[in-house]
């Protein structure tokens, strides 16, 4: 019934998607933006790290997009709950894990649909990396987008508005991109802002997904990666269950 139940909710708002396809288009547009106005600003630069400038910029530009695509994600939420769809959902037997995981899962598919846009925009202009470790770094993004996604809705199932909504988001997602180091490794900051930059869970992710971009795979970034990874994936969806039971949504 779990299986059932969430194929249903994950078609409903799949449709949803598959009517908006400018909306899909244009959640690219920002990591697209940073690729071809950013990208050639460190073509040679002495960045700190193996690999190309495009192998250290590309798979920052992806985490970012599962960073912002999927922490503002909660806003569709907010919108059921004002239009009494929520409210209606209260009176079936679908499972609460299944309305989460039918979200979070379009939300995967379509952040990860985005990523592949922008990796093939990234060859173009001068990337190369391993088919593997180009994978990895989808699965990674993948990952990412269902952990901060569920958060996303349980935050969405407190507030009442969006004016209450984006901020909040907001002053977590900005010191998150920052100190994690996704436009620039974080050795090239100095000591403190390095070891302040460890707190935070994407910047194992990022190291992970730029090894694999430079064709390591059995390394201690990686290892760390995947742990924090599936550890803030498993805690995420807990959370973000509770979070539906809560509101008998």
């Amino acid at each position: 019934m779990l299986l059932h139940d969430t194929a249903l909710i994950f078609g409903r708002y799949a449709r949803q998607t598959l009517r908006s396809r400018f909306a899909m288009l244009f959640g690219v547009l920002m990591p697209l933006l940073y690729l071809f106005f950013f990208g050639p600003l460190l073509t040679g630069l002495p960045l700190g790290t193996r690999g190309t400038s495009w192998q250290v910029l590309v798979p920052g530009l992806l985490l970012q997009l599962g960073l912002f695509g999927a922490a503002f994600a909660g806003f569709g939420v907010i919108v059921e709950k004002n239009l009494g769809i929520v409210e209606r959902m209260r009176a079936t037997p679908v499972s609460r894990l299944a309305l989460l995981l039918g979200r979070i899962l379009r939300d995967a598919a379509v952040i990860v649909l985005q990523a592949v846009l922008l990796v093939l925009a990234a060859l173009a202009m001068g990337l190369r990396a391993p088919l593997a470790g180009v994978l990895i770094g989808l699965a990674f993004v993948a990952l990412l987008t269902l952990s901060l996604a569920s958060l996303s809705y349980a935050l969405a199932m407190k507030v009442r508005t969006p004016q209450e909504f984006g901020p909040a988001v907001n002053a977590l997602t900005m010191p998150s991109m920052l100190l994690s180091g996704l436009m620039l490794p974080m050795t090239l900051a100095p000591g403190w802002l390095d070891v302040l930059s460890r707190l935070m869970p994407l910047r194992y992710l990022v190291d992970a997904v730029r090894d694999a971009y430079v064709g390591s795979y059995a390394t201690a970034h990686m290892l760390y990666g995947v742990l924090v990874a599936l550890a803030f994936a498993a805690t995420a969806v807990t959370v973000g269950t509770r979070a539906f039971r809560r509101a008998g949504a």
